[in-house]
């Protein structure tokens, strides 16, 4: 059996281990090791491979950014932003028709800006909002989806973990991929946004409202989050402005938090030992991961894959948005089944460089930086796609009163929202490339 052939093999291989539940970065490893020795013949090449590719892929500088993101975000749930964050947007629109699910998703968006995790995010601002809704009279599927589809903002808007993935595998610059990321993450919500006013008058039953908030107390409300404010404008702020390298940002960041946090009493020694051993064990996770992909690709790489497959591509007259658009609708499909991060660290190794053998009349750089923010919005459009969109499970877990198929029924329109605004993005590039 040739290479090419143990590769196109290996995927569905894979895709059965990672649904019979074995973990995805074991998955990848197993797959990797060995494919590998059924190219070599033997296993000693990949065994002393795995020497040094474990050491070069934890040695890497760039990857240090990714437990400072993650105990930023732990900081932030202890230090009670979140909550902050929702209040505020409840105080000024929650006595509108669908004010309460709108103040859910601007909620979610700032957040993720200093989050970074789609799931975390998710899973955060369920238990703040879900009881806020159902007290305001929301239907159960609409406060399910409304969070689910809010969970999704937790990546797209800067900083993002698996931004920082997709530029360490690309060699683009982070502090760019942050800044393109912003407007479609902003688009991202003025969508969510628009599908619940839409909602609101299609099935007015289903939306609830909450008595009008003094405007003493509104901007009371709006000064608890300036710690939000001044952290994201601070960490994006001085990444972008080359003040500070994007690890650095993150420690700042992750400090500014845990001072946020101290202040407000949430953060103690006891809650600095969890948040510390839970930023331990996603890390863990995560490098077990990019450890599996590693491994994996390795592999991919020795089959030719990736070559063979960009050079078909190039030779088969397709047209590079006919190319794009296959690529993107794989990505929506695998979000059914994976998480973003093991996506990304799959699929981008086989699939840039067929993308990068085409011509979509821009600059290297400018391509690169926009394939990667419309990647990262579809694989995120997976993960509330039913039937296995991961955020619909999260958050369906925290509201056990609430049918699945309520909370399917009610992220379809959210699905139709991202689908219209990827469609945007691939029609005007300019979009995502104008700030760079």
């Amino acid at each position: 059996m040739s290479g090419i052939e143990l590769a196109a093999w290996s995927f569905p291989i894979l895709l059965l281990l990672i649904f019979v539940r074995v973990p995805i970065g074991l998955a990848m490893l197993v797959c990797g090791l060995v494919g590998a020795w059924l190219i070599y013949g033997t296993a000693d090449p990949i065994l002393n491979q795995m020497k040094q590719l474990t050491y070069s892929t934890f040695s890497n500088y760039n990857l240090s950014v990714i437990p400072l993101f993650l105990l930023m975000g732990q900081f932030a749930a202890l230090g009670g932003l979140s909550r902050a964050l929702f209040k505020a947007a409840e105080a000024w629109i929650g006595h509108r028709k669908g004010g309460v699910a709108m103040a859910a998703v601007g909620a979610c968006a700032g957040f993720g800006a200093i989050c970074g995790s789609s799931l975390a995010t998710a899973a955060t601002m369920g238990q703040v909002a879900l009881p806020e809704l159902k007290r305001a009279g929301y239907a159960g599927g609409i406060s399910t989806a409304t969070l689910a589809a809010g969970g999704t903002l937790g990546i797209l808007i800067p900083p993002s973990v698996v931004l920082v993935i997709y530029a360490i595998l690309t060699e683009q610059n982070i502090a760019k991929l942050f800044l393109a990321a912003f407007v479609p993450g902003v688009l991202a919500a003025i969508g969510y946004v628009i599908v619940i006013a839409i909602y609101a008058r299609v099935r007015p039953k289903e939306m609830g409202t909450m008595p009008p908030v003094p405007m003493a107390e509104r901007w009371k409300a709006t000064i608890k989050v300036w710690p939000v404010l001044t952290i994201f404008l601070v960490v994006v702020g001085g990444i972008y402005l080359g003040i500070f390298t994007p690890t650095e940002g993150a420690a700042v960041g992750a400090f500014g938090t845990g001072v946020a946090a101290w202040a407000a009493g949430g953060l103690n020694r006891k809650t600095l030992a969890g948040a510390v051993l839970g930023t331990a064990v996603a890390t863990g996770m995560i490098f077990m991961i990019v450890l599996g992909a590693g491994v994996y690709n390795t592999f991919l790489a020795l089959s030719q894959l990736p070559q063979e497959a960009a050079t078909m591509v190039a030779g088969s007259g397709l047209s590079p948005t006919v190319v794009l658009i296959a690529i993107l609708v794989i990505y929506v499909i695998l979000g059914c089944f994976m998480d973003s991060l093991s996506m990304i660290l799959l699929t981008i190794p086989v699939f840039f460089p067929v993308v990068t053998a085409l011509d979509f009349g821009m600059s290297p750089e400018h391509f690169a930086i926009w394939f990667g923010i419309l990647v990262l919005i579809v694989v995120e459009v997976g993960l509330i796609t039913p039937p296995v969109g991961m955020n619909l499970f999260v958050i369906n877990s925290m509201a056990k009163d609430v049918p699945i198929l309520a909370t399917y029924r009610g992220v379809l329109p959210f699905v139709l929202s991202d689908f219209v605004r990827t469609a945007i993005l691939v029609a005007f590039p300019v979009i995502v490339t104008f700030v760079l």
